[in-house]
């Protein structure tokens, strides 16, 4: 096979377009995940987090969505817990969506009453154990929530596709 060298605008276009997001995830001070409720989403509970902004890296994202969709100034240091892979779906979302989760620490109860929501964006807030959680979610979305909340709880990343946690 021959390589031709193409100038970088034209070698980006032939590559697969993507979309990304970042989010932190919480946990009150027992180890119970913290959530909020999505007023429009394919999955109702999810992590404060969203799309990237042009000019945003991963670690920028999830603190500026985590402010708007919170209130919350989170100012601890950037730990991946997760990086997330979701191929193109069709017309549905016509890009691969790759994701970076963030582990955002315990939030004390006081922290957690001073949660300020986006209406816009999310309805409600609440920690949850993993068995209430899993009653409460969609089993892919119960998947993605189990691994990261695994990679917190023994210090390593896990890398997640559609298929094993979306």
């Amino acid at each position: 096979m021959t390589h031709t060298w193409l100038p970088p605008a034209e070698y980006i276009a032939t590559l697969p377009r993507a979309t990304a997001y970042a989010c932190l995830y919480f946990t009150d001070t027992r180890g119970r995940p913290f959530q909020l409720r999505a007023v429009q989403a394919d999955e109702s509970w999810q992590w404060p987090g969203g799309n990237m902004d042009p000019g945003e890296t991963p670690w920028e994202t999830a603190l500026r969505e985590c402010r708007e969709e919170t209130g919350m100034v989170f100012t601890g240091e950037p730990r991946l817990l997760a990086a997330h892979f979701t191929a193109a779906r069709g017309a549905d979302w016509p890009a691969n969506h790759i994701g970076f989760v963030f582990d955002g620490g315990e939030l004390t109860d006081e922290q957690i009453a001073a949660v300020v929501l986006d209406p816009a964006e999310h309805s409600a807030y609440r920690v949850g154990s993993l068995d209430e959680w899993e009653r409460e979610m969609s089993p892919r979305g119960f998947r993605r929530l189990a691994a990261v909340d695994r990679a917190r709880r023994t210090g390593t990343t896990v890398y997640l596709e559609a298929a094993d946690a979306s």
